[in-house]
């Protein structure tokens, strides 16, 4: 398996995956060299998993599911908080064949029981802090036969059946093109979706964009505030980290702007994965550490496009570069993205190389530069399918092409700009409104911690745009103010012709705010 350079920018890069393929018994066969390297490093405990502890015990793992009975292909739901039992798990499931359904940790009881039954999960390995919410289910759904609880010790113990488990290696017989494992959409724009992911799409993200862009290296020390459960958040701190060698610092609980810091302070990550309003937080934070404090050489951001001033502020004081870019859960990881030292903030930067892209209008005709259109896709990790949603996987997954449902612009030079998703977009006037541009404008308002546009019909039924802010702590402002600073920047038909001041905005666990909720409330 290798990737191969092409020689012109027209040919993009190929990984080459034999047929008969594991994707667990790659990423640990990549490290059996390094035994005695630290793979994860969970910052609440100060627990450390070797690569060669993290090797034996996902083999071990795998070799007590055989013993319990779990076949090949049967599925098993992952609802842990990110602890080194988190990879053991996931690796082990993948080594014997059978499929990890890895699931949000913030969600309710209701959701969960939707998963459960929408997966037919067979067994369920969940954190301790999260078993209150799962016990109502024990014993309602007839397909769930086992449960076992990581961060405790016993018989039912995720560490009781890893001591179980025979240390011999056995790797099931899969193919790059089987069921490898599931991730739930976040369900920004309504209900979860299981997203069936391949063997093969692992390598393919660690290749094309963990090395090709972003350039981690065997020396990095990583640390992502995206948990393992996100799409983002598994390549990030599993898949990419482990194709090289690296070191992950996992963090269980919420991504505080503190215990971010507290994490880039004491671990030193080379690396740091975020999102948008994590990167606001952590600039509004008057006790954020100075640049000298820290040894970040490069910052991602996904999840929203990322707002130019945001980037800028950081770059200016920390001397590294954000790259944003924009992947989903139905490509498994980022395949849009500015590179290190062509960064142009305000822009989702290019394509990575192995994914093409392509603009598409209304009309269905492919978009000239400038003209605004949905983002389209084509590469190696688009998912399978939809798990029992036939339809909306015909929808988006439209042959070769995989629809993002994401509005674009894309200029000469190949960088494209976010105008926001499919149904956010406004037309005020007969002609379309970006609500992420007018957003992106009230952030730069020294006032404003955060802020969404959607539109609202007027008292003529006329569509206007409608923002809801979040200050910052300690600062004020009028509507008045934020309507007259957004008239100063942008043309004066796209100004907020409504500003309420709210608390907190609604989002996803995964940081994505959730536009159709405000939109209900109108």
């Amino acid at each position: 398996m290798h990737l191969s350079h092409a020689d012109h920018s027209s040919t993009p890069p190929r990984v080459e995956i034999p047929r008969d393929y594991n994707a667990a018994h790659d990423l640990l066969q990549r490290n059996a060299s390094r035994p005695d390297k630290v793979a994860f490093i969970d910052a609440s405990s100060g627990a450390q998993l070797s690569y060669g502890q993290l090797a034996e015990q996902a083999r071990r793992f795998a070799n007590a599911l055989r013993a319990r009975g779990f076949a090949p292909e049967t599925r098993v739901m992952l609802a842990m908080l990110d602890t080194p039992e988190w990879p053991v798990a996931f690796l082990g499931c993948i080594l014997a064949g059978v499929v990890p359904v890895a699931v949000n940790t913030l969600l309710t009881a209701k959701d969960f029981e939707f998963m459960l039954r929408d997966s037919r999960a067979q067994a369920l390995f969940v954190s301790k802090p999260l078993l209150p919410t799962f016990e109502p289910l024990i014993g309602k759904i007839s397909t769930l036969k086992q449960v076992f609880v990581a961060g405790e010790s016993g018989e039912r113990s995720v560490a009781g059946l890893v001591a179980a488990g025979s240390p011999d290696q056995e790797v099931a017989g899969t193919c790059s093109d089987d069921a490898c494992f599931w991730l739930y959409s976040s369900g920004s724009t309504g209900t979860p979706k299981g997203t069936v992911h391949l063997h093969s799409h692992v390598v393919q993200t660690a290749e094309l964009y963990g090395r090709a862009v972003l350039g981690i290296r065997e020396d990095d020390v990583v640390f992502s505030a995206a948990k393992l459960f996100f799409a983002y958040g598994l390549g990030n701190a599993l898949t990419f980290p482990m194709s090289v060698g690296a070191t992950t610092v996992l963090l269980p609980g919420r991504p505080t702007p503190a215990d971010v810091f507290g994490v880039l302070k004491k671990h030193q990550p080379t690396i740091f994965y975020g999102v948008p309003t994590l990167y606001a937080a952590l600039l509004a934070d008057a006790n954020r550490p100075k640049k000298s404090e820290l040894k970040l050489r490069v910052c991602t951001s996904a999840g929203e496009a990322l707002p130019a001033d945001i980037g800028k502020r950081w770059t200016a004081d920390y001397a590294c570069e954000i790259l944003d870019g924009i992947g989903s859960t139905e490509m498994l990881h980022i395949f849009l993205s500015n590179k290190p030292g062509k960064v142009r903030y305000g822009t989702t930067g290019q394509a990575v190389p192995g994914y093409e892209l392509r603009i598409v209008g209304d009309d269905g005709r492919e978009c000239g530069n400038g003209e605004i259109g949905e983002l389209q896709i084509k590469g190696p990790s688009a998912a399978l399918m939809y798990w029992n949603n036939r339809a909306k996987t015909k929808s988006t997954f439209a042959g070769e092409w995989t629809r993002s449902g994401d509005k674009y612009t894309r200029d000469a030079d190949g960088y494209y700009t976010y105008g926001g998703r499919s149904d956010d977009m406004l037309k005020v006037g007969g002609i379309y409104v970006s609500p992420f541009e007018v957003e992106a404008c009230l952030m730069t308002h020294p006032a404003i911690l955060e802020a969404a546009v959607i539109g609202v019909s007027d008292s003529d039924g006329l569509v206007k745009p409608k923002a809801y802010v979040v200050l910052k702590p300690t600062q004020q402002a009028s509507a008045a103010d934020l309507q007259a600073h957004v008239k100063n920047l942008l043309a004066p038909y796209k100004y907020p012709r409504w500003i309420e001041f709210v608390p907190e905005l609604p989002k996803t666990a995964t940081g994505k705010i959730q536009r159709f909720k405000l939109r209900a409330a109108n």
